[in-house]
């Protein structure tokens, strides 16, 4: 603004410019009044634009969309299942592999897990409880009670457990020795015959668990649910029909 008035002073001199300096003034704040104001609302309208612009553009992002499937093997229900399912066949292979080990010659104190002990009070224990097994000379098992008291009930239990071949001789007040003859072809044919029980009875445990998934989750026929549940129990048969074949085959039998 001063070098304006110097201007204007040296161009007409002797005129006062006290009025044209103050409508100048005027006019130069009402300018910049306007643009400040301009600038204001212009800052005000490009807001949407800016926004519009930050927007990610392109397809979503559906990493985070859990499939209907997902959902439901992840259900307390079907989790439940699951594991029932899972420890019937866990049972059944650990079954056939003390078949096996028979089948092969191997003696091993697992042939006697079968066996439950019912004591003088009526209480029924698992072998281990009361006793010990080792192997003697690679054919023999010898059981071992921790009381003499108990002797009596471990091979009256021994004897009802049926297990094939195993027959108890009483050596001491305290000991009881168990032969075990080397397999024959019919011995091998016979654990395979009681390994294809097992397999039945654990498929009937699958169904069952199956059965009681669906009538308590009062599924919609056709659902997505029923479809899932049917799959995990065509998977857990499977596995048991795995593992019997697999039997066969190392047994030799046909």
């Amino acid at each position: 603004m001063t070098f304006l008035r110097l201007a204007i002073r040296r161009t007409l001199p002797g005129i006062s410019l006290h009025g044209q300096a103050a409508r100048l003034a005027v006019s130069v704040r009402f300018y910049a009044s306007k643009n400040k104001q301009t600038k204001s609302k212009n800052s005000k309208s490009s807001s949407p634009a800016e926004e519009s612009h930050s927007k990610p553009k392109g397809p979503l992002n559906t990493s985070a969309l859990v499939p209907g499937s997902q959902a439901i093997h992840s259900s307390p229900e079907y989790v439940s299942t699951q594991q029932k399912m899972s420890a019937a066949v866990d049972y059944f292979r650990k079954e056939t592999s003390v078949l096996e080990s028979r089948a092969s010659g191997r003696v091993m104190p697992s042939l006697l897990d079968p066996v439950r002990v019912t004591l003088k009070d009526g209480e029924r224990v698992k072998l281990d409880e009361v006793a010990t097994v080792g192997v003697r000379d690679g054919s023999v098992l010898v059981v071992t009670v921790f009381e003499e008291g108990n002797l009596k009930h471990v091979e009256t239990a021994i004897y009802d457990a049926k297990i094939p071949s195993v027959v108890p001789q009483k050596q001491d007040s305290r000991t009881i020795r168990i032969p075990i003859p080397k397999p024959t072809v019919e011995a091998r044919h016979a654990l395979y015959t009681t390994a294809h029980r097992l397999a039945e009875e654990c498929r009937v445990q699958i169904r069952k668990h199956h059965s009681a998934a669906l009538k308590k989750g009062k599924f919609d026929k056709h659902s997505k649910e029923i479809e899932e549940f049917q799959k995990l129990t065509d998977q857990q048969i499977a596995e048991v029909d795995k593992i019997l074949t697999q039997m066969k085959k190392n047994l030799g039998v046909r």
